[in-house]
């Protein structure tokens, strides 16, 4: 990998118009000149703001502070201190093209259909993967897990001793990360942004911003796809949970890597239904039913007959939660355990209110702890997930427009959350946004800082504000190269992108017969809690953003999943397609 220079910005560039920063790693106590040049010709000049010593990074930094560029044009380049930044570009489009490839990542990540050449090239075509032809039969008869198979070393049954009797065809849906499981918590919120995107688009369009109707045909394309997977994961009636949803559908064990779908050796099962993959399926089938409803009006209906039924299940069985089935050696898929439900049940009622209008939504997620004023912030620091939906209903609460009384106090309380981000970014001198209270680096950071990105974006369509865009540019310019490695997370956006993530047929660093992961694959990025052999041994003990290491095998800090991509679909197709504010 080259040597990383010691100014560091956004890799893939500027947006003309917009004033921007860099980071300068120097031992300097005092301001240092900068200048920006671009074919020899020096652009503008000024002085750095010392920032001292960053813990985040474990390097001493100043920022500099570089004013709107208006000429377009490639090989812009900053000096400063003896460094030289790496050449970047200013253009209107600059997001565009990320847009659309990250969109991408999810036709990619499809499973039971053939991948054809015409989808990204040669090398990312495919086979089907678990199909009827496969082993097992695939996805198209999944029987439930037996009985005692969830168990502890220590004896604890984590199912209670459930099974069922019943099997299903759960073909189809996006696999969930580098790994072949499909699971329904992670694919709710991943749905959610895609609709949400296509959603925010549209009000933009019919507001007067020219979208790329392409875009949007492929963003509906990739919902339904995720959407008709989840209602698959139903119980079925007569079976115990009846109108419930399965959590989860893995291989019985981890696959080694690498493995390709349709070479998949190993059995799967479906895993205990839960509250929470209930909950996601009401949430996600409500929005469903409310974007595709001028699309396919009878798939919406199917949607909202889900939404209805699922969230009615959900209030009769309160309490059935997934465990951490890490407990159990070589289970064969990722746990997604959550044991507070209260941002799930908020998260349903708010988009069934958005999509009825019923006075019975209206009075749940009124009294729903989530809501405004209520105990529980949505807004936090360390950002929102799958795990942690308030802050996704709030969104679109405040976004989508509605009857709700409140609207004005949701709306304020995005623009709160934005404003406090704008506050932490400031002071963060390599322009994140995220800021965690203990100082540690989440699993996934970067799919945080996403979306963290995606409230200051909420905030910039409420007010209608460029400051809350600009803070948005600044933010995904840390994904993509202004950090302490210098590395773009974006695989094919920038000088030095991540491409060896951890994934079981993009795995071109085991097997270069096989690609690696496509354009616009957003890695997990910088974990302080390093759990796999590779990542421990070459990071450990280092500064959270330096905690990362792009190899196949370092998958607690590199791997792909579709709940990164889809904030990073969102952020930068909102960049791309800019409007103003939305009523």
């Amino acid at each position: 990998m080259p040597t990383v220079p010691r100014v560091l910005l956004d890799q893939l560039g500027q947006r003309p118009g917009v004033p921007f920063s860099a980071t300068l790693v120097t031992d300097a106590s005092g301001p240092v000149g900068w200048h920006l040049e671009r074919e020899g010709q020096v652009l503008a000049t000024g002085t750095s703001t010392p920032c001292g010593h960053d813990p985040s990074a474990g390097l001493s930094v100043h920022v500099l502070q570089v004013g709107p560029l208006n000429q377009t044009g490639e090989g812009w380049r900053l000096h400063a201190d003896g460094a030289t930044s790496d050449p970047f570009r200013v253009a209107d489009d600059l997001h565009v093209a990320l847009a659309h490839d990250a969109l991408r990542f999810f036709h990619l990540q499809r499973s039971g259909v053939e991948i054809g050449p015409e989808v990204a090239g040669p090398p990312y075509a495919r086979p089907a993967g678990h199909t009827a032809a496969c082993a097992h039969g695939g996805d198209t008869r999944v029987p439930c897990l037996p009985a005692g198979r969830a168990l502890t070393a220590d004896g604890v049954d984590l199912y209670e001793g459930w099974t069922d009797d019943h099997v299903l065809d759960v073909s189809g849906g996006w696999y969930d990360a580098g790994d072949q499981g499909k699971y329904v918590v992670n694919g709710g919120i991943a749905v959610a942004q895609l609709l949400g995107t296509h959603e925010r688009l549209t009000a933009r369009a019919a507001a007067g911003t020219t979208v790329d109707e392409a875009f949007l045909r492929a963003l509906r394309a990739e919902a339904r796809w995720e959407l008709e997977w989840m209602l698959r994961m139903r119980v079925p009636a007569g079976s115990r949970y009846a109108g419930l949803v399965h959590h989860k559908v893995h291989d019985e064990t981890w696959t080694p890597l690498p493995t390709l779908p349709h070479l998949d050796p190993r059995r799967r099962y479906l895993h205990r239904p839960s509250t929470a993959a209930t909950l996601n399926l009401a949430a996600a089938a409500a929005q469903g039913a409310r974007v595709l409803a001028d699309h396919d009006e009878d798939f919406a209906a199917e949607l909202l007959s889900a939404a209805r039924e699922a969230y009615e299940a959900a209030l009769s069985h309160p309490e059935v939660l997934a465990p951490d089935t890490n407990r159990v050696a070589d289970l064969g898929g990722g746990p997604y355990d959550d044991t507070h439900l209260d941002d799930e049940r908020y998260w349903a009622a708010a988009e069934l209110y958005l999509s009825t209008g019923e006075d019975a939504y209206l009075a749940d997620l009124r009294a729903n702890p989530c809501h405004v004023d209520g105990p529980t912030p949505v807004f936090v620091p360390e950002g929102y997930d799958w795990k942690d939906l308030g802050a996704l209903a709030r969104i679109d609460l405040a976004t989508v427009a509605g009857a709700l009384p409140e609207r004005d106090a949701v709306r304020r309380s995005v623009v709160a959350a934005a404003e406090e981000l704008l506050a932490t970014q400031a002071a963060q001198p390599f322009g994140t946004p995220y800021a965690p209270r203990d100082g540690r680096y989440d699993w996934g950071s970067t799919g945080l800082v996403a979306n963290l990105l995606t409230v200051l974006l909420a905030a910039a369509d409420v007010t209608g504000e460029d400051r809350f865009v600009h803070g948005a540019l600044t933010g995904l310019g840390h994904l993509l190269g202004r950090n302490a490695l210098g590395v773009s997370y974006v695989t094919g956006y920038g000088t030095r992108s991540v491409h060896h993530q951890h994934s079981r047929w993009y795995a071109g660093q085991l097997d270069p017969t096989l690609p690696d992961p496509p354009p616009g694959t957003l890695s997990g990025g910088p974990n302080s809690s390093t759990q796999d052999e590779v990542a421990a041994a070459a990071v450990g003990g280092l500064p959270p953003q330096r905690c990362f290491v792009d190899d196949i095998g370092a998958w607690s800090v590199n791997e792909l999943t579709i709940n990164w991509n889809a904030p990073l679909v969102q952020v930068a197709a909102l960049l791309a397609y800019p409007g103003g504010r939305l009523d």
